[in-house]
């Protein structure tokens, strides 16, 4: 989907262009004065990056975008080394060193997070502040450290870092409430206070005082994000099976291995309360919200894996359990080491982004552009980003009632081609009011994206073409 791969970074780079792609601030004419639910936090931090790249004269979208993944890349080993430390602190002395290498070793290579994590994915994105916080509560032992100031600070930086993971998804808070719901019960009123005081300061922080700061108001994205979802997100991809996310985490993990993983999850409600039951609920919470994405359950999956490699070793010790496992361990790196070496080095989304960088290749800045997709059951839309033009106008022809220019008497620079059915016959078509017309740049699919779009249809990975006019329309 295009907010997928695109959303983030659209926002943030015309905003350090002195546009606002999306009109999501109210300084925007289309905006309307009304907050369109999106948290500033993450987008602001791409903001000052994209900044600071034009400080440095870097202005390649493609250079931007290398360089925004490995610092991504970077940022997201941070979930390796707490996945690490997490599993060795809670696993039995016995067991923990094996644990450890065995968490760590999935959370490096599993073979859709390498490719995940360098992604513009709000959901992604904030797993290293969820790991950290959790290590930071879990580090210590209570009994060694009741009335240690520095335990209690360790709760109010993890409320913080955990406030900070809120602020790129807000959806996180039901983890936080399951956490905090965890020590309330428990009455542990020590760590109950300081990891609520550090979410909420945070999340005042980055929700109020910048909201106030753009819109006068505070938490106002925040207000515009949970009316939509309460109005209106209900019927965006509604989904009624229950049990979709637990597909996902178990299945992201392959078989055998991840139905083994999910019986050792399951298996550690009582052992491990203060992690299983935010994990939990998050995963509970997401299956009776009607709108359903698989992206959405990503936060959990590395705190999901860590319990499920604990439980297993923990409540299934027979030495049945225990080959069951070394079968399923070894079938899984063989199935997984292919997906990762293919979907590690995978262009997505590449049709659409190469047919906007050619106009930054080629230094052509277009006007008007008409993207002709009535071979296709709906266009995709465009990356801007990657053009390096924010204001050329665009019109969507999908149907073949449709006049060719859609608008009488409109005159476009540019036509763009969607999907390859009827395409020599649309072409023809166009060529009797352009007859100059001439091809520009052929941009296909990667074999990933040949490969999704084959297995699902909605997957909008097509062929374009990308034609230039030459001229005013007979």
């Amino acid at each position: 989907m295009h907010d997928d791969h695109f959303l983030i970074v659209e926002a943030a780079s015309s905003w350090a262009d002195d546009y606002d792609y999306n009109d999501w601030l109210p300084s925007s004419q289309e905006n309307g004065g009304i907050p369109q639910g999106h948290s500033f936090t993450y987008v602001g931090i791409n903001y000052f990056y994209f900044e600071f790249c034009q400080w440095l004269e870097i202005s390649d979208p493609k250079i931007l975008m290398l360089f925004n993944r490995l610092f991504h890349a970077l940022f997201s080993m941070i979930v390796v080394y707490f996945g690490i430390k997490i599993t060795e602190k809670l696993s039995p002395k016995e067991s923990a060193k094996n644990n450890a290498v065995t968490v760590g070793w999935i959370l490096a290579l599993l073979w859709m997070m390498p490719f995940l994590s360098v992604r513009n994915l709000v959901e992604v994105a904030s797993i290293p502040f969820l790991m950290w916080g959790t290590w930071l509560m879990i580090k210590r032992d209570d009994d060694q450290v009741a009335h240690d100031k520095k335990y209690r600070i360790n709760f109010l930086f993890a409320g913080i870092l955990i406030g900070m993971a809120i602020s790129f998804r807000y959806q996180i808070g039901v983890y936080a409430l399951g956490l905090a719901a965890v020590y309330f019960f428990q009455f542990k009123w020590s760590k109950f206070l300081f990891f609520s005081m550090g979410v909420v300061l945070i999340f005042c922080l980055t929700q109020g005082l910048v909201d106030y700061l753009i819109w006068g108001r505070p938490f106002a994205e925040f207000l515009g994000y949970f009316t939509y979802n309460v109005n209106e997100g209900t019927e965006y991809i509604p989904n009624n099976n229950y049990f979709m996310y637990i597909i996902v985490l178990v299945g992201s993990c392959l078989a055998p291995l991840g139905i083994l993983l999910g019986m050792g999850f399951f298996a550690t409600i009582k052992k491990y309360p203060e992690i299983f039951v935010p994990i939990l609920l998050f995963i509970l919470f997401h299956s009776f919200y009607p709108s359903k994405q698989e992206r959405f359950i990503l936060p959990v999956l590395p705190l999901f894996i860590i319990l499920g490699v604990i439980g297993y070793h923990l409540f299934f010790a027979k030495e049945i359990w225990k080959k069951i496992w070394r079968f399923s361990y070894r079938t899984f790196w063989v199935l997984n080491i292919p997906l990762l070496l293919i979907v590690s080095v995978a262009y997505s989304k590449k049709s659409r982004v190469e047919a906007m960088y050619y106009f930054y290749e080629s230094n052509e800045v277009p006007t008007n552009i008409l993207f002709e997709g009535t071979g296709e059951t709906s266009i995709s839309m465009p990356p801007r980003f990657y053009s390096d033009a924010w204001y050329f106008g665009n019109i969507e022809r999908t149907d073949t009632n449709q006049s060719l220019t859609v608008i009488e008497g409109y005159n476009y620079d540019y036509i763009l081609f969607y999907g390859e059915k009827d395409l020599p016959k649309r072409i023809d078509a166009y060529k009797t009011i352009y007859p100059e017309m001439e091809l520009k740049k052929q941009c296909f699919p990667s074999f990933v994206d040949g490969v999704l779009r084959w297995l699902n249809p909605r997957n909008k990975n097509e062929y374009i073409e990308v034609w230039k006019t030459n001229g005013i329309p007979f």
